[in-house]
């Protein structure tokens, strides 16, 4: 195996030397884990050795960092629904979800399938096959312009992987608000010293419905604040109910 690559591409082809091979490994480690710092006890030697022997592609090395607890204990067991999700398009996929319905999708597979079906639905996935094949590490791709996806993937990964969402620490998710009310995401600078920013004090309308007992749908609206909007509309979704608007009023 030879080794292949550039700025954001590392691929894994035939007469690759063990340094080769180790690279390749890195690359798995740090685009999978966020780049988290880990044990030499925490690496998966198993899947290392099978990689190296040719039991596994780069895709199956993916494959198996996924469906590790250590990746369930970084990213699973400490993050919100959506936040998880969130997660795994960047890190498998190379990118930010592009609507509400790739969310909703996602969510509902982990509730109805398990663990193992949502992280194997990226790595199965049609557009992973395409992009990366069998031997391409994943890396981010929502910065270049992607074939049947919309323009504003380009805005919600840049801000998955810069500026307040720079790092995966934190339980809720970062993007939520656009995503729910599909909302053009911001490219906003990462503030000096910290991926921080502070936004506006403005208030917003959410308007939605959910069925009741009687199969009746009730409409609600609240008001919140612009800190409040993404726990207020994932409370509604998390509830079966549905967003049908949400307009600024201040």
């Amino acid at each position: 195996m030879a080794l292949w690559i550039t700025t954001d591409r590392v691929e894994l082809t035939k007469n690759a030397t063990e340094e080769d091979l180790q690279i390749v490994i890195r690359a798995v480690y740090r685009q999978v884990l966020s780049n988290a710092h880990i044990l030499e006890s925490e690496r998966l030697t198993t899947a290392e050795s099978m990689l190296r022997n040719g039991d596994i592609t780069v895709r199956g090395f993916v494959r198996a960092v996924g469906l590790s607890d250590l990746y369930r204990r970084l990213f699973f067991e400490t993050s919100s629904p959506y936040r998880f999700v969130e997660l795994n398009f960047k890190h498998f996929l190379g990118r930010a979800p592009q609507d509400q319905g790739e969310v909703s999708e996602h969510v509902r597979r982990y509730n109805e399938q398990g663990y193992e079906a949502e992280i194997n639905s990226y790595i199965d996935s049609p557009e992973y096959l395409q992009r990366f094949g069998e031997n391409v590490v994943p890396y981010m791709v929502g910065s270049q312009s992607q074939v049947g996806l919309r323009n504003v993937v380009f805005n919600r990964t840049f801000a998955l992987v810069r500026g307040f969402a720079a790092d995966t620490v934190g339980k809720d998710a970062k993007l939520i608000s656009d995503i729910g009310i599909d909302l053009p995401t911001k490219i906003v600078p990462p503030a000096r010293g910290s991926g921080a920013y502070s936004n506006t004090g403005k208030r917003f309308r959410i308007t939605a419905s959910k069925s009741s007992m009687n199969t009746r749908r009730s409409i609600t609206t609240t008001e919140v604040g612009y800190s409040q909007l993404s726990r207020t509309i994932q409370n509604i979704q998390r509830g079966g109910g549905k967003i049908i608007s949400v307009k600024e009023v201040a």
